[in-house]
């Protein structure tokens, strides 16, 4: 099987010669087997021969218009000429056409054809048509690249690749179309796209080329590849495929893991959609735990209590409802608690605070009602607490009485804390005692100011990341039925963290 690298074509868009010589140099120091240079990105009249000078590996010449998502300045006329200097100067192996200029440019010596279509304002109706028609044309690969619209807009631009009459490379480009970019390996890509520097802007939703080595292992993916994924939205900072995609090389099972957003409202259709796909389990996040809860099928008693759903499995052409956290929580706690000698039992003498009253609040409040211990949940706007200690059957306090005497055990569900806001906490710092257990559910930073103070403090701690990594491990063993590496998972995790991306969570 190709390695990852071969997989991958690592994208080069620099205004300066220099530049471009250093990116060349540096991505095949990292490793990368294909690159493409865009040299519409390039300022002056590129100088092929100072470009090529020290090629490291095969080399993809691309041109493109403004009209195409380029950034050509030139004329039409100078850049069909730099486009045939390209194919007949013996450096690059690959040249990208338009396939309305393909049939009017012959083909030359080795040099293979790409030909392309680049439409990143919209999918248009009559996608279908203009593929058929490239199809007709000299190309050795057939590129597509629409703007999705919609999450279903994937699913359109993958489908014309299973009755492909050359070898294709489908996708979407955007937020929303991000699945496609690893799906098109699927179903038969020889390649996909990603930016050596992500930050140039290169296109929109492009992954790094650091990114897809590191989050999705693409030598694994062919035909038989499982999907799983996340649902949310936002979703693109989301560490569950690090996390996940992990697990699956270490245990040795074929899987992709993907980020899928779907906005607010539009998850029963997203379901529905995918049945053709089909993707075997899902992870779910903000805003759609509620709506998980109502598009299954069957559901743990965890997920009938809480009313929220952060897992759907597929169960023939069902889908099943879980809520992990309900658990990571519960098994966070009594974890900690077994450490010094204690049990669930020490549960039931224990005078818990919930600040937040979202998704992750509702399963540490169930979770601790149900375990016997004294639950107080207080919030921001007092009648999201009120309105889930009624639910819960426990007591609600206003915002400005959340420091309440007595409390034993505290549970941050809110993202105060979380990046950027890191000098931030829910509670005084006075508050924290060393008697108490202080649990953060938020893992960006995994060493928030809360964490900071009660670690100052004496208070004994339990962070976001254990939370985390617990939850997962729970969909890994749901999804795949092999037990999780969760100590692996752990510092797969902890290393990600540094530099700090956005967490997923809610309040």
């Amino acid at each position: 099987m190709a390695t990852d690298e071969q997989r991958i074509c690592v994208v080069i868009g620099r205004t300066r010669h220099k530049m471009v010589a250093v990116e060349i140099k540096e991505a095949a120091k990292r490793g990368a087997k294909l690159i493409e240079l865009r040299l519409d990105f390039i300022a002056k009249a590129p100088d092929l021969k100072r470009l090529l000078a020290d090629k490291p590996c095969p080399m993809i010449a691309t041109v493109r218009r403004p009209q195409d998502s380029g950034r050509w300045g030139g004329s039409e006329d100078a850049r069909r000429m730099l486009i045939k200097q390209c194919i007949v100067s013996g450096g690059f192996d690959w040249v990208d056409l338009e396939t309305d200029i393909a049939d009017e440019i012959r083909r030359f010596k080795n040099v293979k054809r790409i030909v392309s279509y680049h439409n990143l304002t919209a999918c248009p109706e009559d996608l279908e048509d203009i593929y058929a028609r490239m199809g007709r044309q000299d190309a050795d690969v057939l590129k597509v690249v629409v703007n999705a619209q919609s999450p279903n807009d994937n699913l359109r631009v993958l489908a014309l690749m299973k009755k492909a009459p050359k070898p294709t490379i489908a996708f979407c480009s955007g937020d929303l179309g991000f699945p496609s970019r690893l799906l098109t390996l699927k179903f038969g890509a020889p390649f996909t796209y990603a930016a050596f520097n992500k930050e140039r802007g290169v296109a929109p939703g492009m992954p790094s080329f650091e990114d897809l080595r590191r989050d999705y292992h693409v030598e694994r993916v062919n035909g038989e590849t499982r999907i799983f994924g996340v649902i949310g939205d936002p979703v693109a900072h989301s560490l569950s495929p690090l996390v996940h995609n992990f697990a699956y090389r270490k245990i040795g099972i074929n899987a992709l893991y993907l980020p899928f957003r779907v906005p607010r409202g539009q998850l029963p259709g997203f379901l529905d959609a995918f049945e053709s796909l089909p993707v075997d389990g899902f992870s779910v996040t903000i805003p759609h735990k509620e709506a998980a809860h109502h598009a299954a099928h069957t559901r743990d008693d965890t997920v009938a209590m809480t009313n929220a759903a952060n897992t759907l499995i597929r169960r023939e052409r069902s889908w099943h409802a879980a809520n992990t956290d309900y658990q990571a929580i519960l098994d966070s706690l009594t974890g900690h608690l077994a450490k010094s000698g204690g049990s669930i039992a020490d549960l039931h003498r224990r005078m818990v605070l919930i600040v937040g009253a979202g998704g992750v609040a509702r399963a540490a409040a169930y979770a601790m009602v149900r375990a016997g211990a004294s639950v107080y949940i207080t919030n921001r706007t007092a009648e999201r607490a009120d309105k889930l200690a009624r639910e819960v059957r426990c007591e609600s306090l206003d915002w400005n009485a959340r420091h309440k005497e007595g409390c034993n055990t505290v549970i941050n569900c809110t993202p105060v804390g979380m990046h950027p806001h890191v000098d931030e906490s829910p509670l005084h710092a006075s508050f924290l005692r060393p008697e108490m257990i202080v649990f953060d559910t938020v893992y960006t930073p995994e060493t928030t100011m809360l964490v900071r103070e009660a670690r100052s403090r004496g208070c004994q701690v339990i962070t976001g990341v254990e939370l985390f990594v617990r939850q997962a491990g729970t969909q890994f063993k749901m999804f795949t039925g092999k037990e999780p590496p969760l100590e692996e998972m752990s510092e797969v995790l902890r290393k990600a963290l540094s530099p700090v991306r956005v967490h997923d969570g809610d309040e």
